[in-house]
């Protein structure tokens, strides 16, 4: 068991490594490093964690590594892939208080950020896409996602209400079609 903890640990580690941007540009790390190279989860599994992370407090990388850990190995794994995605934030964030008194005024660490927001941004519409593809099943999640995008970015609706009336959207569409497939079945007979 503490193999595997170490092992939940050093793969959240490498992700927070590399995961700049935040929780939205994780996405295509987690699925390669969760889902395609180790089998940790299952692409439903990872959106689901996803979804969940974004309604619930607290930063989704985090929140993401905290769901993985404790399907994996229980409270003791939530806390070993925590404790490993959120170790290289502080690592750097020591050490640039530390040593770098103004950051944002030197060349090259401007420079640097430019490119990094560039692929941050490229990262950020592959998840999208990738998101929407799996997660738009049926044609009312058409619906769902284009008034969802309306909502946040024309009328500027918080995305914690925006999720949550998808979430009761979905069920009352959900019990809508099986209600009327139970009368469509039952007329046929």
């Amino acid at each position: 068991m503490f193999r595997e903890l170490c092992s939940l640990y050093a793969v959240f580690f490498k992700i927070g490594a590399v995961t700049f941007g935040g929780g939205y540009a994780m996405l295509p790390i987690l699925e390669r490093e969760l889902v395609q190279k180790r089998a940790w989860a299952r692409s439903e599994d990872l959106l689901d964690y996803y979804a969940v992370s974004q309604v619930t407090p607290g930063v989704i990388a985090v929140n993401v590594a905290t769901f993985v850990g404790c399907a994996r190995r229980g409270i003791p794994g939530g806390l070993f892939a925590t404790a490993g995605v959120v170790t290289p934030s502080l690592i750097i964030i020591t050490l640039v208080a530390r040593f770098i008194s103004s950051f944002e005024d030197i060349v090259w660490v401007q420079k640097a950020m430019s490119g990094i927001n560039v692929a941050v941004a490229a990262l950020l519409t592959f998840a999208a896409v990738n998101f929407a593809r799996r997660s738009i099943k049926k044609w009312w999640g058409v619906l769902f996602y284009a008034a969802s995008f309306a909502a946040v970015y024309v009328f500027r609706v918080p995305s914690v209400a925006v999720v949550l009336a998808a979430a009761i959207g979905g069920v009352a569409v959900s019990a809508f079609v099986e209600r009327h497939k139970k009368s469509f079945t039952e007329g046929k007979k």
